[in-house]
């Protein structure tokens, strides 16, 4: 019989990949010179048509750097980053990491409210902010933010090519906020900080055991918490990574994501890329299909990373059917389920087991699982745990038990990419990070199931399982029969408390229709999903409630915001 200690993944492995991997005892910094010293003049990022090296990022970081040492920060102290995919983003994050300073991202769609809770909770002394989220939001909580005394407000446009820069200003196209001083901190303009200070490597010292990156995470279920990531943790899921995906820095990769960098998934492929000499094509706006289109037509990445949502949206763009994908060698899908059916339509386009569904989370930096390269890849599996990491499947009640191949269970790993903690919330650290017989593990909250070949389904948050008078209904599996019929575009479902039954729910879907069924009327279309549910499961799982909406709510990363939709 199968069992978790004997790792059955490890057969799966693709040949040049190795089960236990040495881990560099460096900094993110130390790879990331590598690449400014080796590579100095491949482009390092394209942004509408404007090209920077690697050698211009490490003069422009080092001024910004500069420009952190000259303010006092030390070594520990905290960078935020407000700012959509632009240049200025890794100009900040590279400078800050040179600097020794930690970096804390921010979401584009945090309420002021939120952004002071972050802000504070980090212990931020320094904020780069978009412009127009200082007008709107900053100066609504400025007040509130004590510890902050530095702020860098950048623009859209100022990386922008000098044409389009100055037709998208006099045409009104590029958004700007207005600065204004603030009593009591230094705010300046991005373009100033670099003007003013010199390209002066900081003379620091950095240790591998350092927070590199401090991510907040846990903002759909309760109070954000920040997740400490040290350059340990960072490197050593970039060294998996790399070996996995054969990615090698004499090859020049160029990839195209439109994740967030605010968001780890997005991050990460941003490290990878920077710590790997590989070029980037940034995406400042992930809804926008047609530049991404024109971008994979102009720079033909050989890799591309978005959430499913976004492979969805570009198969519904005609754009992304005409185009030529013979350079692309995969793409990645992960951050939330990705429907089979939808894969095989993608695979149809940009050629057969391109698609390379991957699961983690913010607290293992973030990569766990990966399907093989180029190896058997399972639609609608996360793949096997990737190289020095252990996983099992422990009993949904108590945590203590594993459950036998082929039953769900909630996921439990270890591993060196495993977060040091949560920032000052000892107990939420201890309730991640438990003891299982002898050793600590990370229980994800995340429902799987493992096959006897080591491939990992994740059928479920713990948290988003509905319980139907004792039975569990697993939000994925009804998910996955609604994506099979023809008038489902987007589908969500969420357990809503029985009104008769004390403890036990009602399974609920959500269904945004296809553009083609929009305007049939909505009592025919859910009696035909009714009808077409109970054909495919058991009668506790079908839908009791289908609500049909106009578009589902997405979160800033492109998943499906469950908190909004109950």
């Amino acid at each position: 019989m199968v069992k978790y200690d004997d790792k059955p993944w490890l057969k799966n492995y693709d040949p040049w990949v190795t089960p236990d991997i040495r881990i560099p005892d460096k900094t993110y910094v130390d790879l990331l010179n590598e690449s400014f010293r080796l590579y100095p003049n491949r482009p390092a990022f394209y942004f509408f048509g404007r090209r920077i090296s690697f050698g211009q990022l490490e003069r422009l970081s080092s001024r910004f750097a500069d420009f952190l040492t000259q303010k006092g920060c030390k070594p520990g102290d905290v960078v935020g980053i407000h700012l959509p995919n632009i240049p200025q983003y890794l100009i900040a994050l590279a400078g800050s990491l040179r600097a020794g300073c930690a970096v804390s991202g921010m979401s584009f769609l945090l309420t002021p409210k939120e952004m002071a809770h972050q802000i504070n909770d980090s212990g931020m002394n320094v904020l780069v902010v978009m412009d127009t989220i200082f007008e709107e939001r900053l100066l609504k909580i400025s007040d509130q933010c004590n510890n902050l005394k530095n702020i860098v407000a950048a623009n859209v446009g100022d990386y922008l090519p000098d044409v389009k820069r100055f037709l998208g200003r006099l045409l009104k196209k590029i958004p700007r906020g207005t600065i204004s001083p603030i009593q009591g901190k230094n705010v300046l303009l991005f373009k100033d900080v670099l003007e003013t200070h010199q390209p002066i490597i900081p003379n620091v010292k950095i240790e591998p055991k350092d927070i590199c990156l401090i991510q907040y995470t846990g903002g759909t279920t309760g109070v954000p918490k920040g997740t400490l990531l040290t350059h340990q943790n960072i490197v050593a899921n970039i060294t998996q990574a790399k070996q996995w995906i054969d990615f090698k820095m004499d090859q020049h990769e160029t990839g195209l994501s439109a994740f967030p960098f605010f968001h780890l998934a997005g991050l990460m492929l941003g490290l990878m890329a920077l710590s790997s000499a590989a070029t980037q094509c940034l995406v400042p706006d992930p809804r926008d299909t047609k530049l991404i289109c024109k971008m994979i037509r102009k720079y033909k990445p050989t890799m591309l990373a978005n959430v499913p949502t976004l492979y969805q949206m570009l198969l519904a763009e005609p754009m992304f059917h005409q185009l030529d994908f013979s350079q692309c060698k995969v793409c990645i899908s992960g951050a939330a389920p990705f429907s089979t059916e939808s894969i095989r339509k993608l695979e149809s386009l940009v050629g057969e087991a391109k698609v390379m569904e991957v699961y983690g989370m913010t607290e293992t930096s973030p990569l766990l699982t990966m399907n093989p390269y180029k190896g058997k890849k399972k639609i609608g599996t996360v793949g096997v745990p990737i190289q020095n990491v252990s996983v099992k499947l422990v009993d949904l009640e108590t945590g203590s038990n594993e459950v036998p191949v082929g039953m769900e269970g909630e996921l439990i790993a270890k591993g060196p990419q495993v977060m040091a903690g949560y920032k000052d919330k000892p107990a939420e650290t201890d309730h991640a990070i438990r003891d299982f017989n002898g050793e600590k593990w990370l229980y994800t909250g995340d429902v799987a199931i493992m096959d006897d070949d080591g491939y990992f389904k994740i059928v479920d948050r713990t948290k988003d399982m509905v319980n139907v008078g004792g039975y569990k209904v697993f939000s994925r599996e009804v998910e996955e029969v609604l994506y099979q019929h023809q008038a489902v575009a987007f589908c969500a479902i969420v357990g809503k408390p029985h009104p008769e039954r004390p403890g036990s729910e009602l399974v609920k879907a959500v269904i945004q229709p296809k553009g083609d069924f929009i305007e049939l009327d909505q009592k025919a279309l859910t009696e035909d999903i009714l009808d077409f549910c109970r054909k495919q499961m058991a009668p506790y799982k079908v839908p009791k409630i289908i609500e049909v909406v106009e578009a589902i709510p997405l979160t800033s990363v492109g998943k499906v915001d469950k908190k909004a939709l109950r």
